[in-house]
Parts: structure tokens; sequence; C-alpha cells
């Protein structure tokens, strides 16, 4: 049979972003002729997966193309390498091209949105790989995947209101569904990074694999708690970071051993044939029916929170954006206090305030790059 072609364009390829087709297995380990997973790559390792513009669009072309793909059984979402997925978008491009440029931020975002719209209407199960850090951006796009498998190693965060920002790309819609609302807002306005251990153990991921392996065996990330228990104040310290000497003994550990990815691909691979094992017409509405909680918060607020972001592109992402980008790694962030107490006293926004923000903060001891 002829079928025909609902794919908006032919060749579907952009700059950082690889599609490829991953053989389906069924239950036995043999392969399923004629079935394959779509896996869309992030392809920005240098730069951590952040994604470019370029990268943005090659991400909503690939899950259209996968979505109509009649092999096709599922997505794989995920990024180069082991150290990202995804730092969300990225801050060169912000701080020297989208920062001073409202208009042109919010032509951006409307890409942004359809990104994460492509996902979340994708008619194929999305599972997101996550690799490696899952900060910022990259959270969002990943909580909008149907599901979340990460290797130990992994870390998930927002960035927003310490870089300018606030994370209203799908953070502020989405976390709250997976967590409760007093652990969103934790997240979304301190910034602060939680483990794979401790997101597990939240409900923001499916599954999560060890990737250290040392003296040939995988053991799990030795800087986190993975024994669950709760200490003499009554707080459940599974999946917290260690401090003090058994930090220092897990950073020895991590030294000595080499991240090796294969069984969160063992995993990634498990689930594929899991959701291949169902009738493709249920899994699909079923699907759909329960992404309805998460495009019920998406629709309602993605274009009020577009125009905003641009907005926030003369202010205060401007001079978060460039503290990011000029700064070093020691101090990437602009001097929140001194901007408190200017605007206190009635200082209004331009050029000079986040001149003297970001100098006051670049002028701390390894603050300029």
């Amino acid at each position: 049979m002829e079928f025909k072609n609902h794919d908006l364009v032919d060749k579907v390829d952009r700059p950082g972003v690889r599609i490829e087709h991953l053989p389906v297995k069924a239950p036995d380990g043999a392969t399923a002729d004629g079935l394959h997973a779509t896996r869309i790559t992030l392809d920005n390792e240098a730069q951590l997966n952040s994604y470019t513009t370029a990268m943005v669009k090659g991400v909503i072309l690939g899950m259209r193309q996968a979505s109509n793909d009649r092999r096709c059984v599922a997505v794989v979402f995920t990024g180069a390498g082991s150290r990202s997925f995804c730092t969300g978008g990225n801050t060169a491009e912000y701080a020297e091209y989208y920062a001073g440029r409202p208009d042109e931020y919010r032509q951006y975002m409307r890409l942004f949105n359809d990104m994460v719209t492509a996902i979340l209407h994708c008619d194929k199960p999305v599972i997101c790989r996550v690799n490696g850090m899952r900060i910022a951006g990259g959270q969002e796009i990943g909580m909008a995947c149907d599901f979340s498998v990460a290797q130990d190693l992994a870390l998930f965060g927002q960035a927003g209101p310490k870089h300018g920002s606030a994370p209203d790309g799908g953070s502020t819609d989405f976390l709250p569904l997976f967590v409760n609302i007093e652990r969103a807002m934790e997240s979304c306005t301190l910034c602060e990074h939680w483990s794979a251990h401790k997101a597990h153990r939240l409900g923001l991921l499916t599954s999560i694999v060890p990737a250290l392996k040392v003296d040939g065996a995988f053991v799990p990330n030795p800087l986190v708690v993975t024994d669950r228990f709760v200490d003499d104040l009554g707080r459940v310290v599974h999946g917290e970071f260690r401090t003090g000497a058994e930090r220092a003994r897990g950073k020895e550990l991590m030294q000595r051993g080499t991240v090796d990815l294969s069984l969160l691909d063992a995993e990634v691979d498990r689930l594929i044939t899991s959701l291949a094992m169902t009738m493709p017409g249920c899994l699909t509405k079923t699907i759909e029916s329960v992404r309805k909680h998460k495009l019920a918060h998406w629709d309602r607020n993605r274009e009020g929170n577009r125009a905003w972001l641009g907005l926030n592109m003369m202010t205060e992402g401007r001079a978060g954006f460039r503290a990011f980008h000029e700064g070093s790694r020691e101090c990437r962030e602009a001097d929140f206090l001194l901007l408190r107490q200017r605007l206190a006293e009635g200082a209004t926004w331009g050029e000079d305030l986040t001149e003297e923000i970001l100098a006051k903060a670049h002028a701390r001891p390894g603050g300029r790059a």
C-alpha cells in the first residue's frame, strides 16, 4: 500500500540534533522486524547539550516525524555523552543575541513552546533517557515526556531565578503534578539540585539505574545517601547529598571509576519492549488521556508566559544571562543584594544598572572569566 505523507518537511535534520532508528526487541530478546524506536539526540555536548534555536527546530521536526512514522513504537529523547541530557537554552546565544531584544526572544519562545507541545502531542510514547544533568529548560522538556529513565549520577533542577528568568517553560506547570506544591516551590525558587535518587523518591522519575563502574562492578552514586533512613530530626535522608568526610570518600570513589551507560540503555530497551506489548491504539489513547493533566496547565499558561519572558529580556533576563555567560565557573550570578538595594533606592533598569551589578559580581575573587 502507498501511504500518504503527513510530514511537514522531507528533511528534518538540523544542526545539533541527531535522529536515529533503534531496533525493538520482543520479550525473548529477538528483534521485531519492521519496527523501531526513534532516538532524538541533543548533540551539543561541548555546551552540555544546551539547545540553540536551530536545535529547537530539529526537535520539533523530529517529534512530528516520529509521531507520523507507522513503524515507530516509541521515541527516546536524550543527549550526547554522559554528562548532560540538557541544561536548557544556550546561554551564549541568549547573552549575545537575545538579551535586550524582547521581540526576538518572544519569537524564540514561540519555537520553544512548540517544542514542548510537539512532545506532548506526539502520537508515540516519549521516553526521556536521562544520560546526565537535566537542568532548567532541560528539566522542562524532560517533564513533558511520558517516562523518564535516568542514570543515578544525573542531577535535576531549575536555574531561572538565579539567572534572570522564571521556570515558566513548563516547570511551573508540570512540577507540582509530579511532586507536590511545596517541593515544586522549593525547586523552582531556590534552584537547588536534586539527585536522581531524590527525584525518583519524590515521583519525578520512572526508574533509575547505576552508571558508575568501579573495579568492573556497578556501584550506586557514592555522593548520595542511597539507603533509605530517617535521621534524628525525623527527616528522610534517602537521596540527599553526602557531606564532610563521606562526600570526600565518595569523590575518591568517583575518580577511581568510569561512567558506563549500558544499564541505562538496557532499561530503556526494557521499557520500549513493555510498550510494544500493548494494543497500539489503546496505548495512544491512554497516553493522551494521562497527558491531559499536563496540557490543561500548559495550554492555559504558555502564551502569557511567553510574553513575560520576552519582556524580561530587557531587565533581569538581560543581566542574568550575561552574568552567566561572561562570568567564571566560580561566579556566574549577578550581585543580587546590590540589585535589590538599588531598586529599593529607586534605580531604573538600563545599561548603567546592568553593568553595575555585573561589575560588582565579577569583582569577587575568580569572578571574571
